[in-house]
């Protein structure tokens, strides 16, 4: 069966709508009237393998946390509805990513449990028009709507650019792995527990 799945997340701050499929060909059509967000979400489309529409918008006069959060949000309530039972998938997924001068991990368990841990080293307010603060609130966001553990470093780099597009060309690897479909173990869930 397609893993597809559609989301409209409306605030009084935001509206996002989402549009997934996990088994797709990297596609995407993204809005957030943030240029570079949009950029690094394109990333998560072509690396993580997915086809991802994503229209976002924001009180970007008032500041772009609530956006960038909220579009967090949003992916991670779609990747979680798009897998459904969770039955025959690998669950956890990493990825070790360079980017020119720079390295980053990303690993990603898709256990029922929320947690995030983001570790980046830029020193600069900005990437391009995206404060560089908000990359943790949008990792955060995700982490807890989708009921995953996140855990991402930047290891070293120069270019605070090249840093963030590790992380999250890292993160989309990670999650690609993570919701793959064992064909050995279709139709069992990854647990002992006998829930996630």
């Amino acid at each position: 069966m397609p893993r597809t799945t559609s989301i409209h997340r409306k605030t009084n701050e935001t509206e996002v709508r989402v549009k997934l499929n996990l088994d797709g060909r990297g596609k995407s059509r993204i809005s957030t009237g943030i240029r570079f967000f949009d950029h690094m979400l394109e990333l998560v489309a072509r690396h993580g393998g997915f086809d991802l529409q994503l229209a976002a918008n924001g009180d970007l006069d008032v500041d772009q946390h609530h956006t960038v959060e909220d579009v967090g949000i949003a992916l991670g309530e779609a990747v979680l509805k798009a897998l459904g039972n969770k039955r025959g998938i690998l669950r956890a997924g990493y990825f070790v990513m360079p980017m020119d001068e720079s390295l980053a991990v990303g690993a990603i368990d898709l256990s029922g449990r929320p947690y995030c841990v983001v570790d980046l080293k830029i020193k600069v307010l900005r990437v391009g028009d995206l404060q560089t603060e908000l990359i943790e609130d949008f990792f955060q966001g995700f982490a807890q709507a989708a009921r995953a553990n996140v855990h991402l470093r930047a290891l070293y780099g120069r270019s605070s650019h090249h840093q963030v597009e590790a992380v999250f060309k890292a993160f989309a690897r990670a999650l690609r792995f993570a919701v793959a479909r064992d064909k050995r173990l279709r139709g069992v869930l990854p647990s002992t527990k006998g829930l996630l």
